[in-house]
C-alpha cells in the first residue's frame, strides 16, 4: 500500500502521447498483451527476488486522473475529446503474475498485463517503476538474509533513500528477508516491527555520557540499547553501560544491549562481549551497524564477531552496487496478432504471443535449475531450447512442472486480498529454499537456464523473418 499520490499522471509523457493516437485512430480498445521481464542479475548474483506486485495491484485498481492532472495536460495541448475521455479513465484489465516473493530469472515473463492498448500502454511506467526497484532492494537484502543466518537484520536507510522511495525499500527489505526497519511510517504502514537506539546527538547533548544513557534507561528500560562509540568504545562507552544496566537490574530490569557504529567491528565486538559476560550480562546483545552489506556481514562473521543484529542502511536501500532492476516491459500480442520488438542484438529479440512459464522441480521439491516458456495452451514440452543459441537444448520430461502465472487481477479488480507482508516473507524464504546452494555463491553462481519451446522458437522465428523480408 502506497500512501503518496500516485493517479494517471504517474508516467512518461510519451505513454499519453501515443494513447492520444490510439484514441485518435479508434485503436484504443484494441486488445494488447505486454510482458514484464529483465535481462540482467544484479549483483552479479544467480537469483532475483521479485517484490512490489501488491502495491502495483493496490494503485491499479484506483487508477485515475485527478482533476489536478487533467488541468495539467490541457496546458500540454492535448485534445480535448481525448481530455474528456482522461477524465473517466480506469483500470479495467487484468494481470497475470508470479507470487510476491518468487525467486526468478532473466529472460522470463514475470507478469502479463491484458486489457486495451491504452490501458496497457499507460500503466508501463508505474508498472517498471514499482517493480523494478522493489525487485532490486528485495533480492539484496536475501542476500544478507543468507549470509547472516538467524541473527536479526533491521533496516536503517530512510535517510539515504532516495527520497519517498524509502517506503518501499523498507517494504521490499522485509518481503528478502529482513526482520524490522527504522522506518516507523513504513513500519504503521506494512504493520512492520520498528526498531532503533539513540544517536550520536543524544549522547553529546548530555554534559557526561552516563548522563545520557541514564536518562534514556529512565524513559526506556525495556528497550534501552546504548551506543557506546561516541568518544571511546572500549574506555568511556562499553564501561558506561555497563554500570547503567547494572543499575538496571536492581530496578528489575534489563537492557537490551549496545550498538557499534564505527572502528573495527569485528575487534570491538570480540572485546565487547567479553567485558559484557565478564559482568554478568550475557544477556544484552550487540547490534553494528556502519556501510554494512551482504561482503562485510560475511566478513564479520568469518572472524568470529559474535554480533547480534545488523543495522543496514545505504548499501541496502540504494541497491548498492547495481542502481536499478534493467526490468522492461513488451508488447506480446496486439489485435489479436503476435507481436514482435526487432534488434540489431538477439539478446534483445522479444518473444511474441501469450505465454506461461513452468519450473521444473524435482521430486524432493528443488528447483532442477530450469525454467521453461512456452505458449497458452501448448503441451508441456519435454525439450526447451535456448533462447538465443538454437543449438542449445535441455530435456525436462522427467521433472514435475509447477505453473508460475497465475491470474491476479481482473477487470481492474484484485482476486484476493494482499497476503500480509510476514507471509510473503515466509514464501520468499521457502522459495529459496528450494533454490540449489550453487545459485546463491556470491562468487560465480550457477546460471540459471530459461528455455523456451519449440512452437515458441518458430513462432518467433517466423515473426523475425516475415519482419526482415517484409512479408506478412
Amino acid at each position: 500500500m502506497v500512501q503518496f499520490s500516485i493517479s494517471g499522471s504517474y508516467t512518461d509523457l510519451y505513454e499519453l502521447t501515443m494513447g492520444e493516437v490510439y484514441f485518435l485512430e479508434g485503436r484504443k480498445d484494441d486488445p494488447a498483451n505486454f510482458d514484464y521481464f529483465f535481462r540482467k542479475i544484479p549483483n552479479g548474483g544467480g537469483y532475483v527476488l521479485f517484490s512490489g506486485l501488491h502495491d502495483l495491484l493496490e494503485i491499479l485498481e484506483t487508477l485515475h486522473f485527478t482533476d489536478a492532472d487533467i488541468a495539467f495536460l490541457q496546458k500540454l495541448h492535448f485534445r480535448p475529446a481525448y481530455i474528456d475521455f482522461l477524465r473517466g479513465f480506469r483500470f479495467r484489465g487484468s494481470v497475470y503474475s508470479v507470487q510476491e516473493g518468487e525467486v526468478v530469472f532473466p529472460n522470463s515473463p514475470l507478469l502479463r498485463v491484458e486489457g486495451t492498448l491504452f490501458e496497457t500502454q499507460l500503466v508501463e511506467t508505474l508498472l517498471l517503476n514499482l517493480l523494478n526497484f522493489e525487485s532490486l532492494i528485495a533480492t539484496k537484502a536475501s542476500r544478507m538474509r543468507l549470509v547472516a543466518g538467524n541473527r536479526l537484520l533491521s533496516d536503517f536507510g530512510l535517510r539515504r533513500a532516495h527520497g519517498p522511495g524509502g517506503v518501499l525499500a523498507a517494504r521490499a527489505a522485509i518481503v528478502g528477508g529482513f526482520d524490522s526497519t527504522s522506518n516507523v511510517y513504513a513500519a504503521g504502514l506494512y504493520q512492520a516491527e520498528a526498531a532503533g537506539t539513540m544517536a550520536h546527538s543524544f549522547v553529546e547533548s548530555y554534559d557526561s555520557e552516563i548522563e545520557a544513557f541514564r536518562a534514556f534507561a529512565r524513559s526506556r528500560p525495556d528497550n534501552c540499547i546504548f551506543l557506546v562509540d561516541t568518544y571511546n568504545t572500549l574506555q568511556s562507552g562499553l564501561p558506561n553501560a555497563i554500570i547503567v544496566a547494572k543499575e538496571m537490574e536492581r530496578e528489575g530490569h534489563r537492557a537490551a544491549g549496545i550498538r557499534l557504529d564505527s572502528g573495527d567491528l569485528a575487534w570491538l565486538s570480540k572485546n565487547a562481549r567479553a567485558l559484557l559476560d565478564r559482568e554478568g550480562l550475557s544477556y544484552m546483545k550487540i547490534v553494528a551497524s556502519n556501510q554494512l552489506d551482504e561482503y562485510v556481514i560475511r566478513s564479520l562473521l568469518e572472524q568470529g564477531a559474535p554480533i547480534d543484529i545488523f543495522g543496514v542502511g545505504t548499501r541496502l536501500v540504494t541497491g548498492q552496487p547495481d542502481a536499478a532492476l534493467d526490468g522492461v516491459y513488451k508488447l506480446s500480442m496486439a489485435a489479436g496478432k503476435p507481436r514482435l520488438k526487432l534488434s540489431e542484438s538477439i539478446q534483445k529479440l522479444t518473444l511474441p504471443g501469450i505465454k506461461q512459464v513452468m519450473r521444473a522441480m524435482k521430486e524432493n521439491g528443488e528447483f532442477f535449475g530450469a525454467d521453461a516458456i512456452l505458449l497458452t495452451g501448448e503441451e508441456e514440452p519435454g525439450m526447451i531450447y535456448d533462447p538465443f543459441e538454437a543449438d542449445k537444448s535441455l530435456a525436462i520430461g522427467e521433472y514435475i512442472r509447477e505453473p508460475l502465472l497465475q491470474k491476479v487481477m481482473g477487470e481492474g479488480k484484485r482476486l484476493a486480498p494482499a497476503p500480509a507482508l510476514h507471509e510473503m516473507a515466509a514464501y520468499a524464504s521457502g522459495r529459496l529454499a528450494l533454490l540449489p546452494q550453487e545459485y546463491k555463491r556470491f562468487e560465480n553462481p550457477h546460471q540459471y537456464k530459461t528455455g523456451i519451446s519449440k512452437k515458441l522458437m518458430e513462432l518467433r522465428n517466423d515473426l523475425r523473418d516475415q519482419h526482415k523480408t517484409g512479408k506478412k
